[in-house]
C-alpha cells in the first residue's frame, strides 16, 4: 500500500525560514500545520515562543547554527538551551561543514552530542548539507550522526546550492545505524517526490509546499 497524502503530511516539518518571514506569515503555517496534522513547524528561533504562547499544543521544531554552520560549539548549545526554553520541542542544528572537510571527525561529533545533551529528550535533527559533500563524506556523517546520540540525519538547510536528492536518502539508508531516522529537506516540490523520498526510507520530510498541493489538489 502506498503513502496517502495524509501520511505525507503526517511526516511533513511544515517549513517556513526564509529571513524576511514576519509573525503574520509565520501564524499562517502554525494553523496550516494545525489544521492539516502535520509532524510539526519548523520556524526561526525568534518566533518559537510566539508559537508557543498562541500554539500550546504544536510540535514546534527551529533550527541553530542555521544556515551556514560555521559558529562555535558554545554558540551553538547557547542557541539550543535558549530556544528549547522558549518551547521548541526539536531542534534542527547545522554541522561545522569545514571542520567535516578537514577531516575534524572528533570535532563534528563532538559538538552534536554537546547539543544534543542540551536536547535532553528532545528531538535533535542534524543538517549535514549534502549538495557540498561528497560521498564519502556522506557516508561519513551517517557514521558519525549514528554516534553521536541524534536522532535524524538531515540532507539539507535548503539555502545552499541544492536540496534533497533520491540518491542521498538511499545512501544514508544504507549507512545510518537503524536508530538513526532520516529527514529530507530542501526543493521538495510535488507530491509524487514527497512518496518517493519516504518509500526510499524517510521519516519526515522537510518543505514549504505540501500543505499547498493538498489545498490545491
Amino acid at each position: 500500500m502506498g503513502f496517502t497524502n495524509e501520511d505525507i503530511l503526517r511526516a511533513c516539518d511544515h517549513t517556513l525560514l526564509k529571513p524576511e518571514a514576519t509573525w503574520d506569515d509565520i501564524r499562517v503555517i502554525c494553523e496550516e500545520a494545525t489544521e492539516y496534522h502535520t509532524a510539526s513547524v519548523c520556524i526561526p528561533p525568534c518566533y518559537v515562543s510566539e508559537a508557543r504562547f498562541n500554539f500550546p499544543a504544536l510540535n514546534i521544531c527551529t533550527v541553530i547554527g542555521f544556515p551556514n554552520g560555521n559558529g562555535t560549539s558554545a554558540a551553538k548549545m547557547l542557541e539550543a538551551d535558549d530556544t528549547i526554553k522558549c518551547g521548541a520541542n526539536e531542534i534542527d542544528m547545522v554541522i561545522n561543514i569545514g571542520m567535516l572537510k578537514a577531516g575534524k571527525y572528533d570535532y563534528v561529533q563532538r559538538e552534536i552530542s554537546f547539543v544534543k545533551k542540551k536536547c535532553g529528550d528532545r528531538i535533535l535533527k542534524v543538517i549535514i548539507e549534502t549538495c557540498l559533500l561528497t560521498d564519502e563524506e556522506k557516508i561519513k556523517m551517517c557514521e558519525i550522526v549514528s554516534k553521536s546520540g541524534a536522532d535524524f540525519i538531515k540532507t539539507s538547510t535548503g539555502f545552499s546550492t541544492g536540496g534533497a536528492t533520491f540518491d542521498d536518502i538511499k545512501l544514508f539508508k544504507e549507512h545510518v545505524a537503524p536508530h538513526v531516522k532520516i529527514k529530507a529537506a530542501g526543493g521538495i516540490s510535488s507530491l509524487d517526490d514527497a512518496r518517493k523520498f519516504l518509500e526510499l526510507g524517510a521519516d519526515r520530510l522537510g518543505t514549504s509546499r505540501i500543505v499547498k498541493l493538498v489545498k490545491e489538489g
